[in-house]
């Protein structure tokens, strides 16, 4: 090793030992730890369970906590009743329409695959299948009124997600009264003025425990009203466009069918 090399490392341990020095002189005195017992006392939190905090809110909690419990099940039938292969089947939807261009159907065998299926898009082409032959506007009119029909059961139960959002927030705010009124009918019987801050404390507390709890329920109901009502729009725009393919097909005075009876 060179003189160069052993001087260069002699310098920098020299000055990584200066380093430490200086850094332990500059460091803080250590702390002496307090007492187990005080410390495990002041670093615990004050924490409730769930069915401690519900039962705080006061007894409008029970129904709001309902009306949770009846929006979810809804919420997940909805999801079930809702599924586009339930409402607008494609291979039936697929196999209908090809069927009926190629001729393979009459009205009784249309209207038999029709009310095998019992979709909600089936219900409106076998109300079309009814009219089969007759005039555009008769079986669109037909359509219409199945596709009427076919909404309103489709928007089933969604009237009441709404009603849970509106009622929701209603019950949290009569709770916020009623804990008002409880604390500060406790204040006033109250004789020190200690009694009276715990009073008006677990008065509020009460009061903003109903509040939030109506404010989650109202939000996820008014969410899944908004979502399931463009979901049903969306629905029903396919099938009114699928009964217009309809309608081209049976209809006398369609454009297809007039084809239909010169070519035979």
């Amino acid at each position: 090793m060179s003189r160069w090399r052993r001087g260069t490392i002699a310098y920098t341990c020299a000055l990584a030992a200066v380093v430490l020095i200086a850094a332990g002189s500059a460091a803080p005195p250590a702390q002496t730890a307090p007492p187990a017992g005080a410390a495990s006392a002041e670093a615990a939190p004050l924490r409730k369970s769930m069915l401690a905090t519900f039962h705080d809110g006061g007894p409008l909690m029970y129904p709001i906590a309902l009306c949770s419990f009846v929006l979810t099940v809804f919420i997940f039938e909805r999801l079930v009743a809702l599924r586009r292969g339930r409402v607008i089947p494609r291979p039936f939807v697929r196999r209908f329409l090809e069927q009926l261009r190629e001729g393979q159907l009459d009205r009784e065998k249309a209207l038999k695959l029709c009310q095998e299926n019992r979709s909600p898009v089936a219900q409106v082409f076998a109300a079309a299948v009814k009219k089969w032959g007759r005039t555009s506007v008769e079986v669109e009119q037909a359509i219409l009124d199945a596709g009427e029909r076919v909404t309103n059961q489709l928007r089933r139960y969604l009237r009441l997600m709404s009603g849970i959002s509106q009622v929701a927030p209603l019950l949290g705010l009569l709770g916020t009264v009623v804990g008002m009124i409880v604390s500060f009918n406790g204040i006033s019987a109250a004789s020190g003025p200690e009694g009276q801050r715990e009073l008006l404390a677990g008065g509020i507390a009460q009061a903003l425990l109903t509040t939030a709890a109506g404010m989650l329920v109202a939000i996820p109901a008014l969410i899944a009203y908004l979502y399931f009502v463009g979901r049903v729009d969306g629905l029903i725009t396919e099938i009114d466009a699928l009964g217009q393919e309809i309608v081209e097909l049976i209809a006398v005075d369609s454009p297809e069918s007039r084809a239909k009876r010169k070519a035979a």
